[in-house]
């Protein structure tokens, strides 16, 4: 490795890895569990030594300077329905919960987390929404409820991901939450 193996990785270094796995996962040279896997070390390097071996094995493709979408932004929705969203899974930065007379359960304590802050924004009405974040977290609630019930246990817990929880609840329980005594994912 060369001496710049070193110097510290930033965000922007750490994206350009991750578009290029998910360039590699789109054309089939990575599995799914390959990207996952690779994306997560990604996103915990802390030096450009710790970057390389990512894509050794993957040809150099020009990638445009935007991050793809789904890295950026997704949307988990329910509606008359109960959806659970846990284990190895890859979140995004911006993350958009939206809950209608139904249930949404996620679980972010084993997903890929792209970068050391996320946010969460809650849409609920009249539905149960539950997220559990990681037991390294800080979570911050900037987010409100009418007639209803608001619970983010947050506060600094680690040098784990920051996460912001945003949005609103109107009839309906927003849990944000480290352990599992307060909810059951089945």
């Amino acid at each position: 490795m060369t001496e710049d193996s070193d110097l510290r990785a930033s965000d922007a270094d750490r994206d350009r890895i991750a578009a290029l796995l998910g360039d590699a996962l789109a054309t089939g040279r990575l599995t799914s569990v390959e990207h996952a896997d690779r994306l997560e070390v990604a996103y915990t390097a802390k030096t450009i030594g710790e970057l390389v071996p990512l894509t050794r094995d993957l040809p150099q493709v020009s990638t445009p300077s935007a991050l793809p979408e789904a890295i950026e932004h997704q949307v988990i929705s329910s509606k008359f329905s109960k959806i659970v969203r846990k284990g190895r899974w890859v979140a995004s930065r911006r993350t958009r919960l939206s809950a209608r007379f139904g249930a949404l359960i996620i679980d972010l304590s084993d997903a890929v987390l792209p970068g050391r802050e996320i946010t969460i924004e809650t849409d609920a009405r009249f539905s149960k929404m539950i997220v559990r974040v990681p037991d390294n977290a800080h979570v911050i609630d900037e987010g409100s409820s009418i007639f209803g019930k608001r619970n983010v246990s947050g506060g600094s817990a680690g040098d784990g991901p920051l996460i912001r929880v945003t949005g609103s609840s109107k009839f309906s329980k927003v849990i944000v939450t480290r352990g599992m005594d307060d909810w059951n994912l089945h």
